[in-house]
């Protein structure tokens, strides 16, 4: 199936390949996207031990906005540093707002965080 280049080679596999390994090194590479999966991992696991379907789905909602947007913002801090590695007063606002995005998906995904981890705990 031709691609948007109009060339051969386009693959359904190939495109999961890229996606598996982009996620492996953000996990791996940066410390602020694997903490934060190593934290929602055990309550969701909790969540799911317990068949608490909504709390499972609302923490992985919570957890794949907030992973969109720390990928974003990574994203974008390495594209910001490629093009300008000087310091620049337009590079640094750039970074700033995407931070700032992160910064606010982080804040709600900790807040659902600490309440979906007191309603488990308060299940039994």
């Amino acid at each position: 199936m031709p691609n948007q280049f109009r060339t051969p080679g386009y693959h359904p596999l190939r495109k999961l390949k890229v996606i598996l390994s982009g996620l492996y090194v953000a996990v791996v590479t940066d410390f602020s996207v694997a903490y934060k999966v190593i934290l929602s991992v055990p309550i969701l696991g909790i969540s799911f031990f317990f068949r608490q379907w909504i709390d499972v789905s609302i923490i992985l909602l919570a957890m794949a906005i907030m992973l969109i947007s720390e990928l974003f913002n990574s994203a974008i801090e390495v594209l910001c540093d490629f093009v300008e590695p000087q310091q620049n007063d337009r590079i640094r606002v750039t970074k700033d707002i995407a931070a700032a995005a992160a910064g606010l998906s982080i804040l709600v995904w900790a807040a659902i965080l600490a309440i979906e981890t007191i309603r488990l705990w308060q299940f039994p």
